[in-house]
């Protein structure tokens, strides 16, 4: 959540609930607007396997998947996501689905467990785009 509020807000907040939100968000991309819906989903609602799971998977068009690298149980349930979201929706068409994998809290590198190189050699691996943010900074 604290992610999701600062791409909208750029500002940080740092305690959030457990609760999933949907934002709605305009940018304008290259010259275009852009308008971004964001299904917010907690990592406690994340463990799901079914129908909730199943339905925000096919409401989403991309997705992005974030870890903490001071999480190391946030970052080894990334390729099972991964593998079920690919299987709902390549299932369907020969369309690569976009997948991000976003390593968040860079700043607190102190208490880092994942290394960047991990999560690069992931993403490459899961063919997924990878970055490394801080939502703090």
């Amino acid at each position: 959540a604290a992610l999701t509020v600062r791409f909208i807000t750029r500002r940080f907040i740092g305690e959030y609930g457990d609760m999933e939100f949907i934002y709605s968000h305009n940018l304008t991309v290259d010259g275009r607007e852009i308008l971004f819906h964001i299904w917010d989903v907690p990592s406690s609602q994340q463990t799901e396997e079914g129908s909730s799971e199943e339905k925000r998977i096919q409401w989403a068009d991309s997705f992005v998947l974030v870890y903490s690298i001071c999480d190391r149980a946030s970052f080894n349930i990334l390729p099972l996501k991964i593998q079920f979201i690919k299987a709902a929706k390549e299932g369907q068409s020969q369309e690569k689905v976009p997948i991000i994998i976003v390593g968040n809290k860079r700043d607190l590198h102190h208490q880092r467990v994942v290394s960047s190189e991990e999560g690069r050699l992931l993403a490459l691996s899961l063919d997924c785009g990878f970055y490394e943010v801080s939502a703090a900074e």
